[in-house]
């Protein structure tokens, strides 16, 4: 049977700034930096150390594949890749780790890569694919990379996958096949330190192949509620980087998407922007648009898809959102909605 792709990936602009500053602090702390040291893990990417240790700044493209240049040269290890990879652990991932491991199976996790990707790294895309005894991963980089960059980059990508894959099925996957588009490095033998499975090496494209069956087994930590306040996190995130990504009002919807619900504070948000509060107010002002608007419109948002998509209490949802009196919570969606939240639930 011809291979059959599920589901349409995005493409994103890959010189817009949207990748997590954390990928590049664990490069910087797998090679074991000092803060007198980390002006060589940052050269020619323009930023500061000030900038790199902000927990919400967000890296370009060529930031990103600059530090990582820099990490290899610095390691002097060819096994810098697969170390990296140990290091990128489903949490580092954020909202989509959170989606890919509380999905339903192991389909559904390997879908919401391929949905979600281009919002950690955007110039990485995967897509999956089925035949009728397999399901792969795939993996396409929109832009040129050298020969070391793609495969470090390559084996990274499939310690990623393995371990959601791990994650999901509960046991170590040895019926995995990782297919590598590099030649046979001189240190391969100690991939199978790092990955499980076989490997191949020349391919014509970069991918993991599991056996179709697996696709289907059920993952046992799954937890529909986390499903749904992960996936909405990942859906608001895409979203704000498809839309208008230089203005002030974007990159404040990019670092409350970034905290637990309704957590981040004016005065935190404008010393991130390195701007006082009063400018942030009049740089949002001028954008139609205000601190506590921004984060009604997304608090609205989130109350709204859980009553809708989940059984959850109201008590619960104002939990999960923050709120640590419920009646705050229904003050505020009476504001929101014009109507309670138990109103809203029996009209949907």
């Amino acid at each position: 049977m011809v291979a059959k792709p599920i589901g349409a990936t995005q493409k994103f602009n890959p010189n817009v700034a949207c990748i997590p500053s954390n990928y590049s602090r664990l490069i910087a702390r797998e090679l074991d930096l000092q803060e007198s040291e980390l002006p060589s893990l940052l050269h020619m990417t323009g930023l500061s150390i000030d900038q790199f240790m902000q927990e919400d700044n967000l890296l370009t493209s060529h930031q990103q594949i600059q530090v990582l240049e820099n990490g290899l040269r610095l390691s002097n290890d060819e096994i810098f890749g697969l170390r990296l990879g140990l290091r990128l652990t489903p949490p580092t991932h954020g909202a989509l780790g959170f989606l890919a491991s509380s999905s339903p199976n192991l389909l559904m996790g390997l879908k919401a890569l391929q949905t979600y990707l281009p919002s950690r790294m955007n110039f990485a895309r995967a897509e999956i694919v089925t035949t009728d005894d397999w399901l792969e991963g795939q993996c396409y980089f929109d832009v040129d990379l050298s020969e070391e960059i793609e495969r470090c980059l390559s084996e990274v990508f499939a310690k990623i996958v393995f371990d959601f894959a791990e994650f999901i099925v509960g046991r170590q996957l040895h019926e995995g096949i990782t297919y590598f588009t590099h030649a046979k490095p001189q240190y391969s033998q100690h991939y199978s330190d790092y990955l499980p499975g076989q490997f191949e090496f020349s391919s014509e494209r970069l991918m993991v192949r599991f056996p179709i069956e697996l696709s289907q087994v059920q993952n046992t930590s799954t937890n529909p509620e986390n499903y749904l306040f992960a996936m909405r996190q990942c859906e608001l995130m895409q979203e704000k980087l498809l839309s208008n990504k230089n203005t002030t009002k974007y990159k404040i919807q990019n670092m409350m998407l970034s905290h637990p619900p309704g957590v981040l504070c004016e005065e935190e948000a404008a010393a991130t922007l390195f701007i006082s509060k009063r400018t942030l107010a009049r740089r949002l002002q001028k954008e139609g648009a205000g601190f506590r608007k921004i984060r009604d419109e997304i608090l609205s948002q989130q109350a709204v898809d859980y009553l809708r998509d989940s059984n959850m209490s109201v008590d619960a949802i104002a939990a999960l959102l923050n709120y640590h009196d419920s009646t705050n919570f229904r003050r505020a969606f009476k504001r929101w909605f014009q109507k309670t939240p138990d109103q809203y639930r029996k009209q949907l």
